[in-house]
């Protein structure tokens, strides 16, 4: 994709004015009183959202003059994506800020972000809109987050007819030469022969063979961070299957792997100093004379035995053989991400992903540099007296823990799987349901700005 944002200059850069109540009357001094009786006339209050667009002069050179765009007043808590909605309010063209928002970066990032539009199947209206920021800005590292949000935007919001387990093969493929990074798939049976039975179990009913992708990039001498992503390419539930409104979006239920494929290319694109890992366990949950069924028993990759309680609680299984793969590699830090229970959203709702460490430090760093990146986290416990609840009688584990606390409960059955004290898990939900300032309704990368920006500031 072309570049966003632009060098600093562009003559022809229209000036974008951010008011308040406040800062109002000092942007009327400059804009004259041509303009100020024109906004007035068009009856513009500046107001969170409210937008104008202001004329330009009469020979039509600019044909705009400048847009007033309103943010939240001291008193109010700001929305710092606000600005996302001249995503859409603006006519192709370059911009520039002529005054601060509240956080210039944040703005830039969330107009880029709110002009994405998923077209793979259906045509939309091209758009040219750049932006002209200030040297203190990193463009590059701007251009390189909206890039990586795109990516995964375009991997959820693919169907699951072209977004099986081959075709997320492909994509990983693809970064993986976009970077020079080294890529190894094993698929189908060969993941019996490999000893990763979860992985198969889950996915062997289906007409698409399952598999674990497994890319490597950077220095081995450097830091090694693994990443693990739940790459569900669809989930009926298997047999115990999903009513029809809950499997309507299980396309993406691969959405741990994009964050997970997303957050690479940010990393490898930056060059920070790690020795990066990426698994991605692909499958498809399916129905068929194969599926694996509840109370069947499978040994995992770690030696766990695990009775399946239910087989739509698929994810963490193959996450199970995944994370046990990426601990024997001794990592500094491994982060899974996976859409995993509806329990985390019904604690937190769509927009807050759910994360679980044992590591205050890592905590406490990563809620800091979510909050600075506008990418919201928040912690919830891996209460140990629920491990009761995931308990068998036939079994080391069952792979559900009851009604309550399902969110820990499936965190818990995973942290039996990784030894790393540095260890992250995500339940996200990767999706916008209603579209808002700078996140397009359709699929969404959660968390991995805020795992990026603490990964930079450590290994930049």
């Amino acid at each position: 994709m072309d570049p966003i944002f632009v060098g600093q200059g562009a003559a022809e850069a229209v000036p974008i004015w951010f008011v308040t109540a406040a800062a109002y009357p000092d942007v009327r001094k400059v804009l004259g009183a041509e303009l100020c009786a024109f906004a007035d006339a068009a009856g513009f209050e500046p107001k969170p959202g409210r937008h104008l667009l202001l004329p330009g002069k009469p020979d039509g050179k600019p044909a705009l003059g400048g847009v007033l765009f309103g943010l939240e007043g001291a008193d109010e808590t700001p929305d710092r994506f606000l600005p996302g909605r001249l995503a859409q309010a603006l006519p192709d063209g370059v911009f520039r800020f002529a005054n601060e928002p509240n956080d210039a970066r944040l703005a830039a990032l969330a107009i880029a972000l709110g002009l994405y539009r998923f077209t793979r199947y259906r045509k939309a209206e091209a758009r040219t809109i750049k932006l002209d920021l200030p040297q203190s800005l990193d463009r590059d590292d701007l251009n390189r987050t909206v890039e990586a949000v795109t990516l995964a935007r375009d991997l959820i919001n693919t169907p699951a007819n072209d977004m099986g387990p081959a075709q997320l093969e492909q994509a990983a493929r693809r970064l993986a030469g976009r970077h020079s990074a080294t890529i190894g798939v094993v698929v189908g049976d060969e993941l019996l022969d490999k000893n990763f039975p979860l992985i198969h179990a889950v996915g062997r009913a289906a007409a698409g063979a399952p598999r674990l992708i497994d890319l490597s990039w950077g220095d081995a001498t450097h830091p090694k961070v693994t990443l693990v992503g739940k790459g569900v390419c669809f989930d009926t539930g298997g047999l115990d299957i999903k009513p029809d409104a809950s499997m309507l979006n299980m396309k993406k239920d691969m959405g741990g792997a994009a964050t997970a494929l997303a957050l690479a290319d940010m990393v490898m694109a930056r060059g920070l100093k790690v020795r990066l890992r990426v698994l991605v366990p692909a499958v498809e949950n399916s129905i068929a004379g194969s599926s694996f069924r509840p109370r069947d028993i499978y040994s995992s990759r770690k030696g766990i035995t695990v009775e399946i309680g239910n087989t739509d609680a698929e994810g963490r299984l193959i996450l199970a053989d995944a994370l046990a793969l990426a601990d024997e590699d001794k990592p500094d830090l491994v982060a899974d991400f996976a859409t995993l229970t509806g329990a985390a959203r019904v604690a937190l709702g769509p927009d807050l992903p759910a994360f679980f460490t044992d590591d205050e430090a890592l905590a406490a760093e990563l809620m800091r540099h979510g909050a600075a990146e506008n990418d919201p986290l928040w912690r919830l416990p891996l209460w140990r007296p629920y491990e009761k609840m995931l308990e068998s009688k036939v079994a080391d584990l069952n792979n559900v823990g009851g009604s309550q606390g399902g969110a820990i409960t499936a965190a818990l059955f995973m942290r039996r799987f990784v030894t790393a004290k540095s260890w992250l898990h995500f339940d996200l939900f990767a999706w916008t349901a209603a579209a808002r300032p700078g996140r397009p309704e359709g699929g969404e990368l959660q968390a991995a700005r805020a795992l990026y920006a603490m990964l930079a500031a450590r290994y930049g």
